[in-house]
């Protein structure tokens, strides 16, 4: 599937934010994007390169966090053969990559502090020199930098550095959250749930129904944009049924009536108190017949719930068909006999 490139929103909060963009694009200064993780902040990268008068030159990303230490500088600023070991040949870094273009820096917050120190050399002096040498080059960079850490406060504990901070925060961009964002849940949803009726191949997208719509609205979505995308194309995915709206929504796929969180659950059901002799109680002969006795009542619990619809049922336990067939067939559960 290719990536996902649209900014899908109407909320003011949201378009507040890409309309700044839009207007600090032109502009040849850095910019600073702050927001929690699947609010956007590549996109809003992508933005500011594409509509700037560099839309014809590279966009160069580098993800801070996902390389070494050792390794940060050097694919930042390149190295000759032989600075170090493994470096066999010279190595162009991403900013004589992104040469009259623009560098992307995302998760920022992760950059050493000798790293950030020549970053903030190569952005004074528009120099880089390379790992193993001694000579400068000259490049024409423009900064986008993205992070969700809280860059004023590692400058005042001295874990970021100031001068850097105040040079990369010409303009600072901040994402609103999805939960900000008032009504951009069911546009995303309907977007992201039509997007994927497609590529299954259904006739027609049958949206979602009321109270699974008002779920969706409720979440506090941690994960953002991210987040609801996977639930609802995972909603979609396990429905099946291009003819009903859909009412049943997964928020966190590893849940599980047989998953190790509910297997820690089960305890055996608490002794009856002295004072009530007229309720005896039966306590079950071993650990196997308690856990077996739990998981009946969730699969009864089911069944009912959903109208003993087993593909429904399925679903929603997080089971394939063939394994719920055999639940129900080992606890003797069939429609109308229980």
């Amino acid at each position: 599937m290719e990536r996902d490139t649209h900014f899908i929103g109407q909320s003011s909060a949201f378009l507040d934010a890409v309309e700044r963009a839009s207007r600090a694009a032109a502009v040849r200064r850095p910019v600073l994007v702050i927001g929690e993780r699947g609010t956007g902040k590549e996109l809003i990268a992508q933005r500011l390169h594409h509509l700037s008068p560099r839309w014809g030159e590279p966009l160069v990303t580098l993800n801070c966090a996902a390389l070494p230490e050792t390794l940060i500088e050097a694919e930042l600023f390149g190295h000759e053969a032989g600075a170090f070991t493994g470096a066999t040949r010279a190595r162009a870094g991403r900013f004589e990559e992104a040469d009259r273009g623009t560098l992307f820096l995302d998760e920022l917050g992760n950059l050493s502090m000798a790293a950030q120190e020549r970053l903030l050399r190569a952005i004074e002096y528009g120099e880089v020199v390379r790992i193993g040498s001694s000579r400068a080059v000259t490049v024409d960079v423009r900064i986008v930098a993205a992070t969700n850490a809280d860059l004023p406060r590692m400058a005042a504990e001295g874990t970021f550095r100031a001068d850097l901070l105040d040079r990369l925060s010409f303009e600072v961009i901040t994402l609103p959250p999805l939960r900000a964002r008032e009504g951009d849940v069911a546009e995303l949803a309907d977007y992201y749930g039509r997007r994927m009726a497609s590529e299954l191949e259904w006739g027609r997208f049958p949206g979602f129904s009321g109270a699974a719509m008002e779920a969706l609205e409720a979440h506090e979505w941690p994960g953002n944009v991210r987040e609801l995308r996977n639930v609802v194309e995972r909603a979609v995915y396990r429905w099946g049924d291009e003819a009903a709206p859909i009412a049943e929504v997964v928020f966190d796929p590893f849940v599980s009536a047989w998953g190790l969180r509910a297997m820690a659950e089960v305890v055996p059901a608490p002794l009856p108190c002295a004072a009530e002799p007229e309720m005896p109680f039966e306590a079950p002969a071993s650990l196997r017949d308690a856990v077996e006795a739990h998981e009946r009542g969730l699969l009864l619990a089911a069944l009912e719930r959903l109208r003993w619809n087993q593909r429904k049922v399925a679903s929603a336990l997080g089971l394939t068909y063939d394994q719920l067939r055999h639940c129900l067939k080992k606890h003797g559960l069939h429609q109308g006999r229980v």
